[in-house]
């Protein structure tokens, strides 16, 4: 199996002048149908519109764009291995009126619904790289709550497809904690900076 130095990745927030890392890391699928990590962000009907003629990749381009917050890559030898969604709680449409993740305070978090890693360099700790690596920069821009919705998975072999949203093990090794357990495999999960 392949290993990698972790102390040797990169991180950095996704902006026009590393978008063509994150299209390359996306690939012609937007990483998982044509999503281009904007489901969380978009009603069903606008985000099911936008998987057909690149709708989706051009509204996170516009977002992207407009200097709005989206993610951050994780960098390895010049190139995108890894994406991490992170906004204010506020810009993911889904969140916002989830049943499940309802806003347990009045407390301004920003939110990590999603993560997407190169193929090659899935199982090798690069997802509590990268959340480490988003707690720098949280700490950096004065974000003081990073909340996230990872999942434990009911069985030992779990497809890949089904983890986008992060495993739970891997947050509670960068540090967070759970702060709510509505889903009991779908616990609501907080840092605090």
């Amino acid at each position: 199996m392949k290993t990698i130095d972790l102390s040797a990745i990169s991180f950095e927030p996704l902006t026009i002048d590393n978008w063509n890392g994150f299209t390359h890391l996306f690939g012609e699928k937007g990483a998982c149908g044509n999503c281009w990590c904007m489901y969380h962000r978009l009603s069903k009907s606008a985000f099911n519109e936008g998987k057909v003629n690149n709708g989706n990749r051009n509204a996170m381009h516009k977002l992207v764009s407009s200097d709005r917050p989206a993610g951050i890559l994780a960098f390895y030898e010049g190139q995108a291995i890894g994406w991490c969604a992170l906004a204010p709680r506020e810009d993911f449409l889904k969140l916002e009126n989830s049943r499940v993740h309802k806003r347990i305070d009045d407390q301004p978090v920003w939110s990590i619904p999603c993560f997407f890693i190169d193929k090659k360099y899935r199982r090798m700790g690069i997802s509590v790289a990268l959340l480490k690596g988003v707690i720098n920069y949280a700490r950096t821009k004065g974000i003081k709550i990073l909340e996230a919705y990872p999942t434990i998975p009911t069985q030992p072999s779990f497809p890949d497809s089904f983890v986008w949203v992060g495993l739970y093990k891997s947050f509670e090794r960068a540090g967070f904690r759970i702060v709510d357990r509505k889903s009991k495999n779908r616990p609501m999960v907080r840092y605090y900076t």
